[in-house]
């Protein structure tokens, strides 16, 4: 939460003068948002104190750094990590981390393997769309644009006589005008249209403006003031970017670079409205055939170096929610030419497949197993709860005494990481009502009353098992179960 507040002399509130206002800025606090990276250094080896959010499992963070750098160099396609631990042990964190590592250019797609259960698509189709997501083109295309400085800018407004043509201008007004670009080698007047000039109102530029105009679609770019006219003004705002007057001439041949998924063209491709079906959200199967056709062109882009393929990265979360038939999906289409780095995590041991009675390890099947890189994350330790707690609770903007946080970790190594993280908060706001603003041991202890962990409902659940509906105890004779049934039945029987 950061705010701005505007303040004024009380004296003047008082007489009727400014009053006073409080502008907030809403910040959502997640469960990793304090994640920025995989805090490794150059030499992929883990650094410490919590860089980047990151604190312990060093020897997982150092082999997901090892994927990063083959992601990087692109020497690493159609390969899969699986991440296995223990619960609250950092799993889903090392795969934020690796999605901040890899930048905004890299596709990193997140999603949980119950997701691909659904009425509206088949769970192969969900899969395929979330592969796609994850796989970049990046298309190169060669525009015209003027680039320079905004010399003088001169609009002229006059009104249309009764004989002329209708134009659309309001009330009959037409706007001529004239625009003088200039870079350090030339200079250059333009007659503007009514579009352009609403184009220039639009993007409030003025003398001084270094600006970039696309001459097949008319858009207007402004780049920042020209540095000879940083001292026209006095102040400027933090936001005024100053930038140096281009050189050469006005008119150049520049490359755009457009990045997209697999997925965004297939939608645009297979739907009527083009690349508004992205925003409608509901994108519904796509045939097979658009797909090969899309994937054919894209071949053919990159073989003329108009495009570039980028393979990102793919992350599926509790991955043993999923069925045979989505992991012989995946163990097929790791195969394919066209696809991701694949990402999975889970926290089961040896269990049941989805929907089969076999037992593997992770619930994984043993095929698909052979082809995973496993990562394991072990469990923290008490220093390193102590300094994830603190990370949280700067994320959280939570003031908190050190006797307090200690507490806390302690709290937290004897029940579990996670609800120590949900105790910083509520602790907050205890401190908060006893008008305190650092939380303190008494605060920790309020609420360790108010909230239980998993181990005290369980033994609270063990102790009063037989108040609760629909109990299941394999022992009824302990707790009188039969007895009471029979009780029970009598009673029914010679009532009247």
């Amino acid at each position: 939460m950061s705010g701005i507040k505007l303040s004024n002399d009380p004296t003047s509130n008082s007489s009727g003068g400014m009053t006073v206002r409080e502008m907030t800025r809403l910040e959502r606090i997640g469960a990793h948002s304090h994640i920025r990276g995989l805090g490794l250094d150059d030499g992929l080896q883990p650094r410490k104190g919590g860089s980047q959010g990151m604190v312990g499992q060093a020897k997982a963070r150092k082999a997901v750094g090892v994927i990063y750098r083959m992601i990087n160099e692109g020497k690493i396609g159609g390969r899969a990590i699986l991440l296995a631990g223990k619960p609250g042990t950092g799993k889903t964190a090392i795969a934020m981390g690796l999605a901040h590592q890899l930048g905004e250019n890299t596709p990193f797609t997140t999603m949980s393997g119950s997701e691909v259960f659904s009425l509206e698509m088949s769970k192969t189709e969900a899969l395929t769309q979330a592969m796609r997501k994850s796989i970049g083109v990046q298309i190169l295309e060669e525009t015209e644009v003027m680039e320079g400085e905004v010399v003088e800018i001169q609009i002229d407004t006059s009104f249309a006589s009764s004989g002329d043509k209708p134009t659309k201008s309001k009330g009959g007004m037409e706007k001529t005008g004239r625009l003088t670009l200039c870079t350090t080698d030339m200079e250059t007047v333009y007659d503007l249209g009514t579009k352009m000039i609403d184009a220039l109102s639009k993007e409030k530029v003025t003398a001084g403006d270094v600006i970039t105009i696309d001459k097949a679609s008319g858009k207007i770019t402004k780049l920042g003031r020209s540095f000879s006219r940083s001292r026209d003004y006095d102040a400027m705002g933090s936001q005024t970017r100053f930038v140096q007057c281009p050189e050469g001439e006005l008119q150049k041949r520049k490359e755009v670079v457009h990045n997209v998924s697999l997925h965004e063209i297939d939608v645009i491709n297979s739907r009527q409205q083009g690349f508004l079906a992205l925003f409608a959200g509901d994108t519904g199967e796509i045939k097979s055939e658009v797909r090969e056709q899309i994937d054919a062109k894209v071949v053919e882009w990159k073989e003329e170096g108009r495009a570039k393929i980028i393979p990102g990265v793919l992350f599926i979360d509790e991955v043993h929610m999923l069925d045979m038939e989505c992991f012989s999906f995946l163990n097929r289409a790791l195969e394919s030419d066209m696809a991701p780095v694949l990402v999975i995590a889970t926290n089961r041991g040896i269990t049941n497949i989805r929907g089969t009675e076999y037992k593997s390890p992770h619930g994984i099947p043993l095929d698909l197993l052979d082809r995973l890189m496993i990562v394991s994350t072990d469990p923290y330790t008490h220093e390193e709860i102590l300094k994830i707690l603190s990370v949280r609770c700067e994320e959280e903007d939570v003031e908190m005494a050190d006797d307090a946080l200690e507490l806390l970790a302690r709290i937290g190594t004897e029940t579990s990481l996670r609800y120590a993280i949900q105790m910083v908060i509520t602790a907050s706001l205890a401190a908060e009502k006893r008008k305190s603003a650092q939380v303190e041991i008494e605060d920790i202890k309020r609420v360790y009353k108010l909230f239980v962990d998993v181990k005290r409902s369980t033994q609270y659940l063990m102790e009063y098992n037989k108040e609760y509906m629909y109990n299941e105890l394999d022992d009824n004779h302990e707790f009188g179960g039969d007895e009471e049934a029979d009780a029970k039945e009598d009673s029914m029987e010679t009532s009247p």
